[in-house]
């Protein structure tokens, strides 16, 4: 499953249910709004998505991952709209039978939804000034 949220992503309160008996290793990646970036003083980020596709294309990439490695189960969900430090941009969890799949699968959904998902990234920083930035980030 792929979403697109503006709420905090709380990672503790998303549901782990465990997709089978077979599952050995569960994987996840949270990627945290930090406080700089290229040099740069970071205030905050502000992410924009056409949803509709983001989700499309999202949902994709979750099923491609099912097919390309030997895993049971994969989530991700990404934030929009305003987010201070501290804060999940996005996470993505993967559950396989074995430690390899599950790193690689989890690898794979968040490389390609940077590279392939439309959401943009745009980062206010504490001089007062902005810019877009290619991808997600």
């Amino acid at each position: 499953m792929f979403l697109i949220t503006e709420e905090i992503i709380l990672p503790n309160n998303i549901e782990l249910k465990f997709p089978s008996s077979k599952v050995g290793a569960k994987s996840i990646f949270e990627g945290i709004v930090r406080d700089n970036n290229l040099g740069k003083s970071v205030k905050k980020l502000e992410y924009q998505c056409y949803e509709e596709l983001a989700i499309k294309e999202g949902s994709m990439i979750l099923k491609e991952a099912v097919q390309k490695y030997k895993i049971d189960d994969a989530f991700c969900i990404h934030r929009t709209g305003k987010l201070e430090i501290g804060e999940t941009a996005v996470f993505v969890r993967v559950f396989a039978a074995h430690r390899d799949d599950s790193f690689q699968a989890c690898r794979y959904i968040i490389d390609e939804v940077k590279k392939r998902v439309p959401i943009w990234k745009k980062e206010i920083y504490e001089s007062g000034e902005s810019d877009w930035l290619k991808g997600a980030g």
